[in-house]
This record gives structure tokens, C-alpha cells and sequence, in this order.
């Protein structure tokens, strides 16, 4: 049986695109507008996918079903469990004491929230993106801020808002390299133009995420560290981009900017420190200002009685601190190496027997590695105009246990225990007490991948994008949030590339626009779309704890989401029709 997408089934593209378009209703309004509990959210949008896929676009059943279980197998092991060993470390550093010390160093760096925000969020998170991605970031960040004093809310939007402008080299270039693969146009060129287009976003969010928390003038008293870390994250991002490769780009500038942002911070101060209301310490006076009211005139510094007295960090020595943030350390550390592609494949080779299937003639089976999941694999193919020629749509999963991201993670976390001095019965019992608190965001997550990949394979994914493809000589603004909804139905930039890569480069061409400028100004579009996929709307409230409260936080970041898209397809629509001469050509890397 072999079944090829159908992209009109209807006979009017509108209409076709309108019930396409139902399980991404479905599932934002009972997220959003009826406040259902995400995992049943994720079965309803699922179910609604299956049915319009086999009922209107005569998608046969046994696929529908295959791909929705091909879709939660690869939630599971590729996010889930990187989302678990992640707050499963997080628990430790907690439970050892450690994560008291942590916040207490982070606040000795600077009490200030704005600032915080922006070390925390924006900068170490774009360096789990750098090395993890696949939620990592918004996982790991988000714990950490709540640790710092930040309520679940606040920890979770934020973060989803930081976690944009890396997200198009996240996983040691990952998003890239499927680009690449799919339009068949140079790598270093896609990764060059991506670096022309999201280092003026890597300037934004910054001032967007201080801007998101407090007014403008609030803002303004922090605009010179803003600038910092926007500044240093973005011209390093823009060089490694254009001059070195693309597996490094996030992690070269997050550690930059990093450092650049803490030398900085020791030589200039806020002339206020702010801090929400709710971080007025216990016991502090009732009649002692709010904790962001500080007059001018106290020469930036807070009066003893608000804030050395209550508020101002313990000191630790060195060695103290260094042993708090130790668990973090070697979580940075793991999730670098597995991100390599060599230890990648070494373990790979060593430990998952797909990746060396011979077959009957006794060759060693040629291809991407996994097995050949079963009434699904090249038994679908997508045509035209998506394609050039119909092409078979590849389904193996690679049961990669030990080089799965959050192998590495729980492996880490293992290790930073046992530093610590947690027993090994100790250590067990933890982890059982994360599996309880997180089995219902693990299944949340498993269950919207499974809507992702019924949406894909059914070609309801195409059927949206092609509605882009019709706005003329609009097509570079629009075509930019073609990848930006290629990763709000996905969740992954990656995906969105490899759902829309060829499409870009057939539809620009014919239009008479750069290929290269679209297909990057997919991976960069699709960026802005992460903060409101339901995959990273799930990751965020699990690790911030408020399962249930998905709609909530949608509603939130949703106009962040498209206000940040419009600004990437503003600047995509310059580079088309007003300076084309800088869409780069046949460049190469340094090596």
C-alpha cells in the first residue's frame, strides 16, 4: 500500500486550507479558551487530525494510527525525558542544598530582576539551546529562575520569550544541517544569511524581555547592560555565523556574552534595584518603602534597613560556590559532548543496533539510521508543488538510549548526586518522586508530538503552508511565518525546516526571490514561533510546576510571538527588495 498526499481534496484551496486548519483550532481553544488539561487537549487535537486527515484528505487509517504512535515514541524519548532528567536535577541541587547558594551567587552578581532576567533567561539559556535544544533550555532556565524568587508565571513567559533568537542553531546546529539537507542549497551559506537576520533580533529580545516586566523608564535605567548583552550576543552570533560554521554559533555567543555581561556588572550598577512586589523579604518593616521604590538620591544604593538587612546575598567562599553550581557545570558539560556529532555517533555505533542494520544480500543497509517504523515508513509521499517530484516521507526511529539528549542529562544529574553526597537509595528515591510530579507532562508532550507528526504525514502541514505561497510580491513577509507556524505546529525549528525547506526554495524561485534568503528566513521566522507551540508551552509549566495552566501562558506570549515574527519578516522583506546584494553566495567556513 503506498498513498500519496493530496493538497486540494476539496476543489477550493480556501477551503481545504479552513479544515486543515481544525486540529490547530481545536487544540488552541481548549488550551487557551477552555483551560482543558493539556494532555487532553493534545488527544483531542489528535483525534481531530486522524479524522480530517482520513475522512476529507483519504488518508488511510493504519497510517493515521502509525504516525500518531510513531509521534508520541519520538515525544517520549527525544523531549520528555530530556524535560525529566532536567528538573530531576534541578530536585537534587534543591534537596543537597546547593540551589540555595546557586541563587544566593546569582544575586551577588546582581539582586536586580531585570538583570537577572537577562543573565538567566537570555544567556544561559541560549547556551543549553547551543548545546541541547528540543526544550532543554526552557526546562533548565526556567527551574533555575524560580530557585532565584521568580513566581511559576513569570519564570515560564519569560523564558519563552528568551528562547527565540539561538533556537535557529540549537543542538550543535541541528536546525541548520536539516535546512541544508531538505532545500539542497550550501549550509554555509543558509547558516551566514541566518546570522544576517537574527542578530538584530538578538538586539530586541533583551530590551523586549526587560520591557515585558516592567514600564519603559524602568527599562531605560538598565539600557546599558540591555545593550551589553544584546550587543555582545549578537555580533558574535553574526561572526561565528558567517566566518566559522554552524554547530557553535549559540554556544560561542552565549559564553561571550556571559562573561562580557559579568565584567560589565562589576564596574556599572542600576541606579535603582528592582525587584517585584512580592520580593519583599519576611519581617522587613511594614512601613519600609516597596522593594523598587528606592529614591534617587540614595546614590543607587538601597537604604540598610530595606535591603542589606533582609534582602542582600550571604556571602560564600569560592570554593562554596563553586561546588553549588557544579551539578549545572557538568550538565553544560554532558549535554556539550552529546551534542558532538563524533561522540554522537560513537555511542551510537556502540549501543543502538539501528544504526547497523544489514540486510538479506548482507550489505549494511544504506540511509539515516533507525528502523523502518512499521505502516508508515516511505509508504507516504509528498508531491507536488510541495516537492519537485513526489518523494517518499522517511519514518525510522532510532532507539538511541545512551546519546538521547536527556541520557546525558540524567546521567549528569547521577554524577552531580553522588559529588554531592546523596546515597545511591537517596538518589533513586528522588528521581521516583520527579517521575510522579512529571508523569502527566510527560504524556502531555508525547501526545502533541503525536499531533505533530499526524499533522505531517497527513500533509495538513503542507496545506497550510501553500496558503502562504499565494500573497505575491508579500511572499518574503509571509513566507517568514510559514516557518513560524512550521514551529507552532511542530515545536521544533528543525522540523519546521525540514516540513518547509523545499517549498521555500521552489516558491521563491518561481516568484524570482533568492532561494537562500527564504529558506533562511524560515529557520528564522520559525524562531519566533517557539514560544507559543504547545510542546514548549507544556516543557515550560511542567518545569515551572503550573500544569494547568498552558492556556493562560499561551494567551500571554502569543502577541510577543507575532510582534517578534513581524519584525523577522519586516527585515526579510528588506534584504529581498532593498538589499539583495547582501544575501551571501558560495561562501565558505574557516577550518
Amino acid at each position: 500500500m503506498h498513498w500519496i498526499q493530496v493538497y486540494d481534496p476539496l476543489g477550493h484551496w480556501w477551503l481545504s486550507t479552513l479544515v486543515a486548519a481544525l486540529p490547530i483550532i481545536v487544540l488552541f481553544t481548549l488550551l487557551a479558551g477552555l483551560r482543558v488539561k493539556p494532555h487532553w487537549c493534545a488527544i483531542a487535537g489528535a483525534c481531530t487530525a486522524m479524522l480530517v486527515g482520513i475522512l476529507i484528505f483519504h488518508m488511510p487509517l493504519i497510517f493515521a494510527a502509525s504516525a500518531f504512535a510513531y509521534g508520541v515514541a519520538y515525544g517520549m524519548l527525544k523531549i520528555a525525558w530530556i524535560v525529566l532528567a532536567a528538573v530531576y536535577l534541578y530536585d537534587i541541587s534543591v534537596e543537597t542544598g546547593q540551589f540555595e547558594i546557586m541563587k544566593e551567587s546569582i544575586a551577588g552578581i546582581t539582586p536586580d530582576r531585570r538583570l537577572q532576567v537577562l543573565l538567566v533567561a537570555f544567556c544561559f539559556g541560549a547556551f543549553i539551546e547551543g548545546a541541547a535544544g528540543f526544550g532543554a533550555p526552557v526546562a533548565i532556565a526556567g527551574a533555575f529562575m524560580i530557585g532565584l524568587g521568580f513566581r511559576p508565571f513569570h519564570a515560564a513567559a519569560l523564558n519563552l520569550i528568551a528562547n527565540t533568537a539561538p533556537v535557529a542553531w540549537g543542538a550543535i546546529g541541528t536546525p541548520v544541517h536539516a535546512l541544508a539537507a531538505v532545500s539542497g542549497l550550501p549550509e554555509s551559506d543558509l547558516s551566514a544569511m541566518i546570522g544576517r537576520i537574527l542578530p538584530f533580533t538578538a538586539v530586541i529580545v533583551p530590551l523586549w524581555l526587560v520591557r515585558t516586566m516592567v514600564n519603559w523608564q524602568e527599562t531605560f535605567e538598565v539600557l546599558p547592560a540591555i545593550i551589553v548583552v544584546g550587543f555582545s550576543f549578537a555580533v558574535t552570533q553574526f561572526i561565528w555565523a558567517n566566518h566559522v560554521d554552524s554547530n557553535l554559533v549559540d554556544i560561542a555567543a552565549a559564553v561571550v556574552s556571559i562573561i562580557v555581561t559579568i565584567i560589565f556588572l562589576r564596574f556599572w550598577k542600576p541606579k535603582r534595584i528592582w525587584r517585584f512586589d512580592y520580593d519583599k523579604p519576611e519581617g522587613a518593616p511594614v512601613a519600609a518603602a516597596p522593594l523598587r521604590e528606592v529614591a534617587d538620591d540614595m546614590g543607587g544604593k538601597w537604604p540598610a534597613k530595606d535591603y542589606d538587612d533582609y534582602v542582600a546575598p550571604k556571602k560564600y567562599p569560592a570554593r562554596v560556590v563553586l561546588k553549588a553550581w557544579m551539578p549545572f557545570a557538568i550538565l553544560s558539560l554532558f549535554v556539550l559532548l552529546w551534542g558532538l556529532p563524533t561522540v554522537k555517533l560513537a555511542m551510537n555505533q556502540a549501543t543502538t543496533p539501528a544504526f547497523r542494520v544489514v540486510q538479506a544480500d548482507g550489505k549494511v543497509r544504506p540511509g539515516p539510521p533507525g528502523w523502518n517504523w512499521p505502516y508508515l515508513h516511505n509508504l507516504i509521499s509528498r508531491s507536488t508543488p510541495v516537492v519537485a517530484k513526489p518523494t517518499p516521507e522517511g519514518a525510522r526511529y532510532d532507539f538511541n538510549w545512551l546519546s538521547a539528549t536527556g541520557s546525558g542529562c540524567f546521567l549528569a544529574a547521577i554524577l552531580s548526586g553522588l559529588l554531592l553526597g546523596m546515597s545511591p537509595v537517596a538518589l533513586m528515591k528522588t528521581f521516583w518522586r520527579t517521575l510522579v510530579r512529571m508523569r502527566l507532562a510527560m504524556i502531555a508532550i508525547s501526545f502533541m508530538l503525536g499531533l505533530g507528526f499526524v499533522t505531517r504525514y497527513s500533509g495538513l502541514d503542507a496545506v497550510l503552508g501553500l496558503a502562504f505561497t499565494r500573497t505575491g510580491w508579500l511572499y518574503p513577509f509571509f513566507g517568514t511565518f510559514l516557518g513560524w507556524l512550521g514551529v507552532a505546529l511542530t515545536g521544533s525549528d528543525t522540523s519546521s525546516n525540514a516540513l518547509f525547506g523545499s517549498l521555500q526554495r521552489i516558491t521563491s524561485q518561481q516568484l524570482g526571490i533568492d532561494p537562500v534568503l527564504m529558506c533562511a528566513a524560515n529557520s528564522a521566522g520559525g524562531v519566533m514561533g517557539k514560544m507559543v507551540d504547545a510542546q514548549s508551552i507544556t516543557i515550560a509549566t511542567s518545569a515551572t510546576e503550573q500544569v494547568g495552566n498552558e492556556g493562560m501562558i499561551f494567551r500571554f506570549v502569543f502577541w510577543h510571538s507575532i510582534a517578534l515574527g513581524a519584525i523577522v519578516g519586516l527585515i526579510v522583506m528588506l534584504y529581498a527588495y532593498v538589499f539583495p546584494h547582501f544575501v551571501p553566495h558560495g561562501l565558505t567556513f574557516v577550518k
